[in-house]
């Protein structure tokens, strides 16, 4: 007795977990060579956009809770990737700033998004409406929470 809705393939949601699983393992060998897990090249991604920004929202940016990146952050402290430091204004935000190393890790890191394409096997404008049709599954799946 099988319930053709139950059956695992005809998931949705497996189909985004296991294709999400698939990505990261294609990132994976790409980020090793730059020393960083697949989280902390998000966070420093958000970083290369716009240095000096909060933990908070760097936090929402990424879609998470700030207890969640702190771990992630003191790595790429420690890493000497970063700098956390408290703002003069309100000793409760730390503001994320990146060292000299961290933006040269952005050099680096600049031919990972071709390597991504080509692993895909797809052309930019086909990943571009597919990431397109994603943000907006997102944005309806966010406003039920």
């Amino acid at each position: 007795m099988s319930c053709e809705q139950l059956r695992l393939d005809n998931q949705l949601c497996f189909a985004l977990y296991s294709t999400s699983l698939a990505m990261t393992k294609v990132y994976k060998p790409l980020l090793q060579a730059l020393n960083l897990t697949y989280p902390q090249y998000l966070a420093m991604l958000v970083l290369w956009e716009r240095d000096g920004i909060t933990v908070s929202e760097l936090s929402q940016r990424l879609l998470t809770d700030p207890g969640s990146v702190t771990p992630l952050l003191k790595r790429l402290e420690a890493e000497g990737l970063i700098r956390r430091i408290r703002s003069s204004s309100d000793e409760r935000v730390v503001e994320l700033h990146l060292t000299a190393k961290g933006r040269d890790l952005q050099h680096q890191a600049e031919a990972i998004p071709s390597c991504i394409v080509k692993a895909t096997g797809q052309s930019t404008d086909e990943l571009l409406s597919l990431k397109q049709e994603l943000v907006e599954l997102r944005a309806r799946l966010l406003e039920t929470l």
